[in-house]
């Protein structure tokens, strides 16, 4: 197990090095910040001057290397609007970002796990076919236009949930949370469940397709034969042997909610790093696009590599696997 996490560690180095490299160049050659950060009447020594103070008259290989030694000491550059280090304002909008994807992960394997197992088992008969139904609302419904909609009818119509923001926060070993108070609960429901829409689609046929498979089984007909109580068969049998792809998907699901709910915090005012990043394409604000960047690499990077070490928690034949290699 030690060397499979030094190898993946290792891989893991060159994948964030090659990221960075591609990031970096893809934000850097688009646009010049100077012209939004300064007056249009400013005179060409003015804009020189804000030019080299950003660092922005070197080529784009020594900034490149620059940021390099920048990142090795702990620094992701400082934002150009805000005067301060990129990665505090990634900290700063880190936790409601957090929140948000947890919840919505939470909404969808919750549902999307039990209403799996239901379609599955219940394929031919109504109970599965109205959840397969109901799941391709989820992948067909554009997220902005399922986002104003839940406002218009939890919001405006009902006036059960708020709209915007995220509520009233409390301190939670050092970190900003809302979910611990009523208030925050309401404000963090409807963004959370907006978010959850595609990926519990996603779990629930993911879940589907695998119950059918793991039913037709030779261990599933013996376990019947058996005797085995059909809640027993499920739990142990089935659930334990497709959890693998479930636990992949979530897994990178996550990943994916982290750094794509752009739109969803853009929507529902929701003060995370999509929001940030959003302000900062629009303001050129390159050190904190990159930074973003690169974080998202280093969570996908992670991440991959917690479901990778779930699999021999999951299934013994990968630790078998691994020490055979």
């Amino acid at each position: 197990m030690l060397t499979f996490i030094l190898r993946r560690t290792s891989e893991s180095f060159f994948v964030l090095l090659a990221m960075s490299l591609l990031v970096f160049v893809g934000v850097y050659a688009i646009g010049n910040p100077v012209d939004l950060l300064i007056s249009p009447d400013a005179t060409p020594e003015d804009i020189a001057q804000v030019t080299k103070a950003l660092g922005l008259d070197l080529p784009l290989w020594q900034q490149y290397f620059y940021f390099l030694r920048q990142v090795l000491q702990g620094d992701l550059g400082r934002s150009f609007m805000f005067s301060t280090p990129a990665i505090d304002l990634l900290i700063s909008k880190m936790p409601a970002t957090m929140e948000l994807a947890v919840a919505a992960m939470l909404i969808a394997s919750v549902l999307g796990i039990p209403l799996g197992l239901i379609a599955g088992m219940n394929a031919d008969n109504w109970m599965g076919k109205t959840i397969m139904s109901v799941s391709i609302l989820g992948f067909s419904l554009p997220t902005f236009w399922v986002g104003l909609v839940l406002i218009m009818f939890f919001s405006v119509e009902l006036g059960w949930l708020p709209s915007s923001g995220r509520g009233p926060t409390t301190v939670l070993f050092g970190i900003p949370i809302s979910f611990l108070s009523w208030e925050g609960l309401k404000h963090l429901l409807l963004p959370a469940l907006n978010l959850a829409l595609f990926k519990l689609a996603m779990i629930i046929r993911l879940t589907r397709a695998g119950t059918q498979e793991a039913l037709m089984q030779d261990y599933v007909r013996f376990a019947r034969a058996k005797g085995l109580r059909p809640s027993r068969i499920i739990g142990v049998h089935v659930l334990k042997n497709i959890m693998i792809p479930i636990v992949t998907v979530i897994g990178l699901e996550f990943g994916s909610v982290i750094a794509f709910s752009i739109v969803t915090e853009s929507i529902f005012a929701w003060p995370g790093m999509g929001k940030l990043l959003i302000d900062s394409i629009n303001n050129l604000d390159r050190p904190v696009i990159v930074a973003y960047l690169c974080l998202i690499v280093v969570f996908f990077v992670i991440i991959n590599l917690v479901v990778d070490l779930s699999y021999a928690l999951l299934d013994p034949r990968v630790r078998i696997g691994d020490s055979v290699r």
